[in-house]
């Protein structure tokens, strides 16, 4: 276990935003899978890239972008367009898709269950945008599960989102939410869905997010669960209340590029 770094708050919130500053930067995207959804330029096609690309994002980065471009090309390079106007022949193709435990039965639920949410729910946004609760968003990524499987799925499907009420960080949805909702000036987050407030959103937590977070204090809890994002998010919000993820640049920048 790593030694925590004393620091005063004032040195803490000093030496993250000088990380943020480093790595929220357009030269992130290079090796990073929110370059899938920069392809596009049409809101449903942003946010529904980002979405898909976000749920196969463990692993190898360099696998989860090979991976997300096949996606991107199995949808015809149009995923709105192809979500809403696809024919059941269509779906054939999908099925040799994988990512890991992602598979291409996964793949065409996803496709149906998005036709349901942007057919019946109004989009991806407004299912996001409701059921907030006590200033997080954790309890509207349960509710969007809820309505992604309330048509006839795949049982084996519904592992690939995660549920922050059963003590999951959900750390691909929170980070999927970081690229929609997050205000960015710096050309990286795409801040497209204005009715979220950037102070709701939490921290992407994964292993290394969660490791630097302790080596600094921020983070006393062992697992990397529901309970440490809450410890997280309030140890984060101190430092910046209007935009706490940002520092998810600099505990992804440590962890990732520096080793820290």
């Amino acid at each position: 276990m790593a030694k925590t770094l004393k620091l005063s708050k004032t040195e803490l919130k000093e030496f993250l935003d000088a990380k943020v500053e480093q790595y929220n930067h357009p030269r992130f995207i290079e090796s990073d899978p929110i370059q899938i959804p920069h392809q596009f330029s049409k809101k449903e096609d942003i946010e529904i890239a980002g979405f898909l690309t976000a749920t196969i994002a463990w692993g190898n980065r360099k696998s989860i972008i090979n991976n997300a471009h096949k996606m991107m090309q199995l949808l015809e390079q149009s995923p709105y367009d192809f979500i809403i106007n696809h024919q059941e022949s269509d779906l054939e193709k999908l099925t040799d898709f994988v990512h890991r435990t992602f598979n291409g039965y996964d793949f065409i639920q996803f496709i149906r269950s998005l036709n349901h949410i942007y057919k019946n729910h109004n989009g991806l946004e407004a299912v996001f945008s409701e059921n907030i609760q006590e200033q997080t968003l954790q309890h509207s990524i349960h509710q969007f599960k809820t309505h992604f499987f309330e048509i006839d799925h795949l049982q084996r499907t519904q592992k690939h989102v995660s549920d922050p009420l059963k003590n999951s960080a959900a750390k691909r949805i929170n980070m999927y939410l970081r690229w929609m909702v997050r205000q960015d000036q710096n050309g990286v987050d795409f801040g497209i869905w204005k009715n979220i407030s950037p102070s709701l959103l939490s921290c992407p937590l994964d292993v290394h997010s969660g490791n630097v977070a302790r080596k600094l204090g921020l983070l006393k809890r062992k697992q990397n669960d529901g309970k440490a994002l809450v410890e997280l998010d309030i140890a984060l919000r101190k430092l910046d209340p209007n935009d706490p993820v940002k520092y998810d640049f600099a505990l992804f920048g440590l962890g990732i590029f520096e080793g820290f």
